[in-house]
């Protein structure tokens, strides 16, 4: 698709993420207009980087996602309107690979302990059988895209044996085995952690309910970076209360922000965080990178990078 782009909008639900002077700064140097925009200047715009989708955005040619989810999209509906949509996957492979190795990290070593008794003032030292390393314990990743991939190189590097589960058993590198996604039961149930990535679709919608969780082992940890729907939560507030499985690290919900009234933010062996598994300072430059490339290959008439629809 072609079309002249002039003016290049950064929308400020980017704020959530990153400050969007910051990008606008970094873009500065593009041969087009860039400006921060809110909802009214979408219009004054031919392509807007975003983090939310607002139906103003069917009259721009060309939508940026600082996200690699697209479930926020209306796909059908850009489609229709000839809106391109690009998304940022493939920059967050390291950052939610490092985050849930420190959720490893803080399980084994219990380090959320230890941060739970220092607001206390409490000098409690952990059970003798308690803390382990993970050298020898394996962890089942569930998707195997790009922040799979990012979850096994790290974890990998900690010692980990890693398993994988997608839609073909055709090798993936990083992974010492693949499970089709038709046995994800029988994956999960013989690793230590479970660890979900899959983009949330149709198909993985509510995919961690009451029968997954029976198929994990009683001594595993639960860790879900992919998206809150992708788990049914109240058979996982039902695992985790009647001790089915150790644990679990969640950084997405199905309400965000969790509700106060949440039993998860009380449960001991659950640790929260607010939806920034990904986050990094240099988040706004790898965004810039693929918006960067992308203003390049449209002035050459080459394809969009990480194009969606």
């Amino acid at each position: 698709m072609q079309f002249e782009l002039e003016r290049l909008g950064i929308h400020d639900s980017v704020d959530a993420v990153f400050p969007p002077s910051e990008l606008d700064a970094f873009l500065a140097d593009l041969p087009v207009t860039v400006e921060v925009v809110d909802d009214d200047g979408i219009d004054a715009c031919d392509a807007v980087v975003t983090r939310d989708y607002h139906e103003a955005l069917l009259e721009c040619a060309w939508i940026h996602s600082i996200q690699a989810g697209i479930d926020r999209f209306p796909l059908d509906d850009l489609e229709a309107n000839d809106v391109v949509l690009t998304n940022s996957t493939g920059i967050h492979d390291r950052t939610i690979g490092e985050t849930v190795a420190g959720y490893l990290l803080a399980f084994s070593r219990r380090l959320h302990e230890h941060v739970a008794n220092q607001q206390q003032r409490r000098w409690d030292r952990p059970e003798w059988d308690e803390a382990f390393t993970l050298p020898g314990t394996t962890a089942c990743v569930v998707g195997t895209g790009t922040l799979g991939r990012g979850v096994a190189e790290t974890l990998g590097a900690l010692g980990v044996r890693v398993t994988g589960v997608r839609r073909s058993t055709d090798p993936v590198p990083g992974f010492e085995e693949i499970y089709a996604t038709d046995d994800v039961h029988a994956a999960i149930g013989e690793a230590d952690f479970v660890v979900v990535t899959v983009p949330l679709t149709d198909d993985t919608e509510g995919l961690f309910d009451a029968a997954a969780f029976d198929a994990m082992r009683e001594d595993a940890y639960f860790v879900n970076v992919a998206r809150g729907a992708v788990v049914d939560e109240p058979a996982l507030i039902d695992a985790l209360e009647s001790d089915a499985i150790e644990g679990a690290a969640l950084d997405v919900f199905e309400t965000e922000p969790l509700p106060e009234e949440s039993p998860l933010w009380d449960l001991e062996e659950v640790i929260v965080t607010p939806h920034c598994g990904a986050f990094t300072r240099d988040y706004f430059r790898d965004v810039g990178g693929i918006v960067r490339e992308n203003v390049d290959r449209l002035e050459a008439g080459e394809a969009f990078h990480n194009r969606v629809v």
